[in-house]
């Protein structure tokens, strides 16, 4: 395994940490605010599937001697990198809405701002999630572990997405304002 897939692995592992971050100052925030959380029976889950992706890129990678094929890897990695800047987008438009876990705050209507003001994108951090979860370990051709994820995250997205359109079915129609979740797990 080459050392720079390492560190790239290593980075997007820094960045799940500084989401930890981010998302416990907002849940602090949405908490004092009234904020309920939901869907606390699948997120250790995720938690464990994102671990594992992280994990599985690196272990493929060594264990199956997996090339680095410059004509799949190169594309890979400017997924990747798209995926992470999607990923921030909503971070971004969410602001202190956006967390890991689902948690509204009641009587707060959902956002209609960047990735979010395209109505046929219900959840856009999501399509960041997927891409990344694909493109990341085929960036040094780990095609077990991307299809593995890709699998699984696919069946605890179906439980994700339900969980967290009943939680906002419960705000206020769009209007500029605020939406909950769509944060992904380390």
């Amino acid at each position: 395994m080459s050392p720079w897939y390492a560190l790239l692995v290593s980075l997007v592992g820094a960045e799940r940490l500084a989401e930890l971050v981010v998302a416990r100052r907002n849940a602090r925030w949405s908490l004092a605010r009234g904020g309920v959380v939901a869907g606390r029976g699948h997120y250790p889950w995720m938690v464990a599937l994102h671990t594992g992706l992280l994990a599985g890129c690196l272990l493929e990678v060594w264990l199956a001697d997996r090339p680095f094929v410059p004509a799949l890897g190169w594309p890979m990695l400017g997924l990747v990198v798209a995926a992470q800047g999607l990923r921030w987008w909503c971070v971004s438009a969410l602001g202190h809405q956006w967390n890991t876990e689902v948690i509204v705050v009641p009587g707060l209507p959902l956002v209609n701002r960047g990735p979010y003001r395209f109505r046929w994108l219900r959840h856009p951090n999501y399509v960041a999630v997927a891409v990344e979860g694909a493109a990341l370990p085929l960036v040094h051709s780990a095609w077990l572990t991307a299809a593995a994820f890709t699998v699984l995250n696919a069946a605890l997205m179906v439980v994700r997405i339900r969980c967290e359109n009943a939680a906002l079915a419960t705000l206020a129609p769009r209007e500029p304002a605020v939406r909950s979740s769509g944060g992904t797990a380390p």
